[in-house]
């Protein structure tokens, strides 16, 4: 059984996010995304893995190069599951916004 990674625990790390944002703007080769971080090409490479494990980026092979790019439909499945979370969060720092302001003026 091929068993997926966890979109939110690949994100949680640093060096991910960095690759995500990376990836934002174009497609990249491992050696170009490496080139990025102090660290080891294996340990980029093995981050490069998990994010296309649970489907953050895709591979694809042109020649004896692999290039990797952003999953803009997962990113977008992935907004769409936080958006309620992020409108209770807004909420409520609203409600705190007014209780300080409220506070600020007796």
């Amino acid at each position: 059984m091929n068993l997926r990674r966890d979109v939110f625990q690949a994100i949680a790390d640093p060096t991910r996010r960095a690759i995500l944002l990376l990836l934002t703007s174009q497609t990249m080769t491992a050696g170009s995304i490496a080139n990025n971080f102090d660290s080891a090409r294996p340990t980029v490479s093995k981050h490069l893995q998990i994010l296309t494990e649970c489907g953050l980026i895709l591979q694809e092979q042109q020649g004896r190069e692999i290039y990797y790019q952003l999953n803009t439909q997962k990113m977008k499945e992935i907004a769409e599951f936080l958006e309620p979370f992020r409108k209770i969060w807004e909420e409520r720092f609203d409600k705190l916004e007014n209780l300080m302001k409220n506070y600020k003026s007796k």
